[in-house]
């Protein structure tokens, strides 16, 4: 009697047959229904972020939806009344494991890799919000993780799926300014999105917890503290034990863009500079510095991002407009100034008659999160995956470990090693709560 595939199997059999790696003995049904097949999704977090993410996924088949404060769960499940509600994710993974497929991990950063590592090594396929992680350690983790048990992944850059992004690659790759040795981004707003700017001592003073909220599970593998607003629901990016700043919270999104068009991996040394180090809250300003080694037909380049101080000098010395925030290549024949959804070749007058190359890179037919869902099924693949994502992620953290470090850090990527310093060693991983480690 032949063999049986179930949806499940079959879903992850499409999947990879999509990103290349299907077994060639294995059954060929995805090849004619897999374009119309639902998945099974479960959306864990569903604050402002998983808000927008749980809305362009709601062609799929909303299974679960999951929320440390019963109010969003509530909220939400009366638009998905079919899904079943949590508040625990582990609860959600255990009980609904063979009715799931995938998982939208949208919650803040000390608890991606909590999260999307055990949905993972459970067989789902797995959408996480940027950065990957927590720190470089968790990074490299979900990333070997995804590897191993084959699942589709993205990391939410959604920017990625613009065509903005897309021009913006083929004029660096096509050489319309030259060779580039150094990358200038910023993001000018001081304070980034602080919405509680005059506290960065860790409150001490007993908050009453909202009774819709189970703080407990907020709190997660991070160290236990008293709750305050500061830190929910939406400043918790700018205290170490749950965010990773302004650098964490913006850089991945302009960083993606400098790493596609520049083809970088790892870089060799970061250093940064900003105001004195706080035990527990993150930089109001910051200047970082990579050097990246050359790649097969592009030289060395340095990338220098600043953040903080509105447009920087470095940058207004070049005579680019002022934006508030952008990413500028430097190139031997000319600057390119881009950001989102706008892109500009400088001088003008040198440019004035230039023609734009064909453009080599297809327009996402999807959109960022509408990819993922639709590389699950075999249709297609993810540019944000997390092997692609992880080296972005862990380039973003080493600049708030170097900062923290208060020194120059050489970077042995291969080894996972700082080779100049054991000072910025401590900040490469971090202490789990009882319960809580991966």
């Amino acid at each position: 009697m032949p063999h049986k595939l179930n949806r499940r199997d079959w879903l992850r059999g499409s999947a990879l047959a999509g990103a290349g790696l299907f077994v060639s003995g294995a059954p060929s049904r995805a090849a004619s229904t897999s374009p119309n097949e639902k998945l099974n999704i479960a959306c864990v977090g569903l604050g402002n972020q998983g808000q927008a993410n749980l809305k362009l996924v709601a062609s799929q088949n909303i299974v679960a939806l999951c929320d440390v404060d019963d109010a969003r769960t509530t909220k939400y499940g009366e638009k998905f009344p079919k899904a079943k509600r949590f508040a625990d994710f582990r609860v959600l993974l255990d009980t609904m494991d063979q009715q799931i497929d995938a998982v939208v991990v949208t919650i803040p950063n000390h608890s991606h890799a909590t999260v999307a590592n055990m949905a993972m090594r459970m067989g789902k396929h797995c959408y996480c919000e940027k950065p990957l992680a927590h720190s470089i350690v968790e990074v490299r983790r979900m990333q070997r993780v995804a590897a191993k048990h084959n699942v589709v992944t993205q990391m939410g850059t959604q920017n990625h799926a613009g065509t903005n992004y897309r021009r913006v690659v083929e004029l660096i790759q096509s050489d319309a300014i030259g060779s580039v040795k150094k990358v200038h981004i910023w993001f000018g707003r001081p304070g980034g999105w602080r919405r509680y700017k005059h506290i960065v001592d860790r409150p001490t003073k007993h908050t009453p917890i909202p009774k819709s909220l189970n703080w407990n599970l907020w709190t997660g593998p991070a160290p236990v503290q008293n709750f305050h607003p500061v830190y929910h629901p939406h400043d918790w990016h700018y205290w170490w034990d749950f965010g990773n700043g302004t650098l964490g919270n913006m850089a991945c999104h302009y960083m993606d863009l400098v790493f596609w068009a520049m083809k970088l991996r790892y870089p060799t040394s970061v250093e940064a500079i900003g105001p004195p180090v706080h035990s527990d809250s993150t930089p109001f300003w910051l200047d970082c510095r990579w050097r990246f080694p050359a790649r097969v037909d592009m030289p060395p380049v340095e990338v220098v991002w600043h953040h903080g101080r509105n447009c920087p000098e470095p940058v207004r010395e070049l005579g680019v407009p002022a934006l508030d925030a952008g990413v500028l290549f430097v190139g031997d024949d000319g600057l390119l100034l881009a950001d989102y959804d706008k892109r500009m070749l400088l001088p003008e007058e040198r440019f004035a008659d230039f023609k734009a190359p064909e453009p080599t890179i297809p327009d996402s037919v999807y959109g960022h999160r509408q990819q993922w869902f639709e590389a699950c099924k075999g249709n297609g693949h993810t540019l944000c995956d997390f092997d692609y994502a992880a080296p972005l992620t862990e380039t973003v953290l080493l600049g708030n470990v170097a900062y923290r470090t208060g020194e120059k850090i050489e970077w042995d990527s291969t080894n996972m090693k700082i080779t100049n310093t054991t000072a910025g060693d401590q900040f490469l991983r971090r202490d789990y709560r009882k319960g809580w480690a991966l």
